[in-house]
């Protein structure tokens, strides 16, 4: 009876820019039903949204997610297997869907919306589109006919050759001609891991439009498959235990470099062989790489430029304050945005508006935009930037993290902790977040953790942040999710938020350090304490039946 109540006596609600869930039969999960119900539901909104719906079109791709038990496949669903945000814009289309649960366990699939610009719904769309999908329940006659697709005179089938045409002259703008000069001679091996996705193709192809020699696939991962055969979790982001066979690889072929995109390739983590061992970097380590690099760029196609007011950078609130740090010195525009690349690209679309050209956004969670060929994050295109970058560098006689250690040193260290505990009971999250609001008394939030004195705290959940004069947040709210960020005494800066896609509390904790600083190991010391107390005293972990992150 709970289970039936689980999957029966609830709906699927707009998260990240679509819906996410596990594959099974029930209105709470992804299955045919669903999947038909959200897309008539969309449908309705768009024809009302846009008059020429029917000359503009619907862009639908899909990755590798599937569940035999089931029957439910993303393949099933769609017919194209699409980079669809490069799509939408490129062929004009009114919006975008993607068939993915990107990184997610491999019970899971979703269903990723995109605008006409782009970019992640968010506000008011998502609201609308899920009004509309309520009021479109009954499936239509057709909507069962899996040929239908087929059949329709309008439909276009975009196969990879001739669908990456536009997207490789775009990402050649991302590479200056004398580099792909030096691409081209580079001594630097590079190994990549499609995660058993979407992205083994792609990567090729612009590795190829780079005139970089091509990575080295792992075989076993090269191909794919939904049940993600040979990782304990298909995120590359968890690091070294999950990129074995890479490094491996790697290791065999004298490769110096590894690069992973997750399922829907979307993402993408990179490791560097240094002195025998391997570094993994994380998303705000290759972000502090990755933005020097398109600033160097764009200066050396700009030398003219002397007000850099018109260029722009934008990570996300609990990303690394790097981009900050730079743009105090550089002169450039930095602007920060609620978690997900949807706030990213609605804000993009904004600047753009404004006359502002955006060079590069992150979040910390290995998702990089490099350029804005489209307003979301790339793994395939932040691959190639990177193989490029890095063979530059070489010229030089540094490494990638030779070249960090550079940053920090012209930037001050930044130096972060990411990680997440896991609860699947929504009760005990909101009596987690609930405790942190009244800590000593109704509305009254900590002023220390540990030993450590708290300065500011913001609270986007309830509006709060009591850094500004009236006491508002100047981010907007977000009702639905959890998230509080605390400034501690010393500098560090940690937030503690709830993930839209996974039962995950997560915790964020930097050091923003002033350039010169070179004792980096006591601020990782210190960053350390003040993450332990955070999680302990805050999240209580073993009181609340909280499964620590173990990958």
């Amino acid at each position: 009876v709970i289970e039936l109540q689980r999957r029966l006596c609830s709906r699927m609600s707009f998260g990240t820019a679509g819906l996410r869930a596990a594959m099974g039969a029930g209105f709470a999960l992804i299955n045919d039903l669903t999947i038909i119900q959200s897309t008539q539901g969309l449908y309705k909104y768009l024809s009302i949204y846009f008059p020429d719906l029917g000359k503009r079109g619907i862009v639908v791709g899909y990755d590798t997610r599937g569940q035999e038990a089931s029957g439910c496949t993303s393949e099933r669903y769609v017919q194209s297997p699409s980079s669809t945000p490069y799509a939408v814009k490129n062929l004009g289309a009114a919006a975008g869907v993607m068939l993915t649960a990107s990184h997610n366990p491999k019970e899971d699939n979703g269903y990723k919306v995109y605008w006409v610009n782009g970019a992640q719904i968010s506000a008011p769309h998502d609201k609308e589109i899920l009004k509309c999908i309520e009021e479109s329940l009954e499936p239509w006659p057709e909507s069962w006919n899996e040929n239908l697709c087929s059949s329709m005179l309008l439909c276009l089938s975009c196969p990879l050759s001739s669908k990456c045409q536009k997207t490789h002259q775009q990402q050649l703008g991302l590479c200056l001609f004398l580099f792909r000069e030096l691409n081209a001679k580079t001594p630097l091996k590079f190994v990549h891991s499609a995660f058993h996705g979407v992205g083994h193709n792609y990567v090729q192809q612009a590795f190829a439009v780079f005139n970089l020699p091509p990575p080295i696939p792992v075989p076993e991962q090269k191909d794919p498959d939904s049940e993600f055969s040979t990782v304990s979790c298909p995120n590359p982001e968890e690091g070294e235990s999950v990129l074995e066979l890479s490094l491996r690889l790697a290791g065999k072929e004298g490769a110096t470099i590894v690069l992973a995109t997750d399922p829907d390739a979307d993402r993408l983590a990179v490791a560097e062989k240094c002195d025998n061992r391997w570094k993994v970097f994380t998303g705000n380590e290759m972000a502090a790489l990755l933005g020097w690099w398109m600033l160097l760029n764009w200066k050396d196609r700009h030398p003219e430029m002397v007000d850099m007011e018109s260029v722009c950078m934008l990570a996300t609130t609990v990303s690394s304050k790097i981009l900050k740090a730079f743009a105090q010195i550089e002169g450039f525009h930095f602007e920060e945005t609620l978690p997900g690349f949807k706030w990213i690209g609605n804000k993009i679309h904004e600047l753009e508006k404004k006359g502002k050209v955006v060079l590069f956004a992150f979040e910390e969670s290995i998702g990089f935009m490099c350029g804005s060929m489209v307003p979301d994050k790339d793994g395939v295109s932040a691959a190639a930037v990177v193989a490029e970058m890095a063979a530059y560098l070489n010229t030089k006689n540094l490494t990638l993290n030779r070249q960090l250690e550079n940053i920090y040193e012209i930037y001050g260290p930044h130096i972060s902790r990411t990680s997440y505990v896991i609860c699947h009971d929504p009760p005990t999250i909101k009596r987690i977040f609930s405790r942190l609001r009244n800590w000593n008394g109704k509305d009254e939030y900590p002023d220390s953790c540990g030993v450590y004195r708290i300065t500011h705290i913001r609270d986007v959940t309830t509006g709060y942040d009591s850094s500004q004069p009236d006491h508002k947040c100047v981010l907007p709210l977000t009702k639905n999710s959890q998230m509080v960020t605390f400034t501690f005494h010393s500098g560090i800066v940690a937030t503690l938020r709830t993930s839209g896609t996974e039962p995950k509390i997560k915790y964020y904790t930097e050091f923003c350090a002033l350039p010169g600083k070179r004792d980096v190991s006591s601020l990782e010391e210190e960053l350390q304490k003040v993450t332990t107390a955070l999680v302990e005293e805050f999240l209580e972990p073993d009181k609340n039946n909280l499964i620590r992150r173990s990958v």
